[in-house]
């Protein structure tokens, strides 16, 4: 039996740096979107006292982070389809809140093809360089962030929204947890974590 066969989400126990970091970053992806999972348009909109954090605003704002980290803060190339389509109010909450007026088949398919584009541009770039490789983004005085900066701030983001996550679903159908059940499959859109 390996690490993965009851959960193939879980990091290897024993792994490569590389094995470790992406790993614990699928396991927060997997996680979130067990959380976020087969709900209808009322459920991704369902708020937590006086947030205004709803699931569907999550997946859209972690759909954005996926492209916007591994393209633009990656490469300085500009994120594209389907961001460069979109009607931007030039807030900095916007894909917070023009959730609200997104399907929940669109929103589980926005979060979904922006996890298979990181998986594909991050496979790339750790086969082109590795974790020691400069990233296009930079502090005002020219330090350039490294891949494995850039791996460690999306695992960072992915913890603190996993945690806001398992809040609002809770209060929307009482599903907790730490982790998916065993076999668990996305049942709302597809996911390329558990296809």
């Amino acid at each position: 039996m390996t690490d993965s066969d009851h959960a193939p989400w879980e990091p290897p126990l024993a792994g490569s740096e590389i094995e470790h970091l992406v790993g614990a970053l699928d396991r927060l992806r997997t996680t979130f979107r067990w959380k976020a999972d087969d709900l209808d348009a009322a459920g991704l909109r369902a708020r937590v006292g006086a947030s205004s954090l709803t699931l569907g605003g999550l997946l859209k704002h972690l759909a954005l982070t996926e492209d916007n980290t591994f393209t633009r803060k990656l490469t300085g190339e500009m994120i594209g389809a389907p961001w460069d389509a979109a009607d931007w109010d030039g807030s900095d909450d916007w894909e917070f809140t023009s959730a609200a007026d997104d399907t929940p088949e669109q929103l589980y398919a926005l979060w979904d093809g922006a996890v298979e584009r990181s998986h594909a541009r991050l496979e790339a770039a750790l086969a082109d360089g590795g974790l020691d490789q400069l990233a296009h983004i930079s502090t005002p005085d020219g330090r350039h962030a490294s891949l494995r900066r850039l791996l460690c701030d999306l695992i960072e983001e992915y913890g603190r929204h996993t945690g806001h996550a398992d809040l609002l679903r809770e209060a929307v159908d009482g599903v907790v947890g730490e982790d998916p059940p065993a076999g668990w499959r996305a049942r709302a859109g597809r996911s390329p974590l558990n296809s």
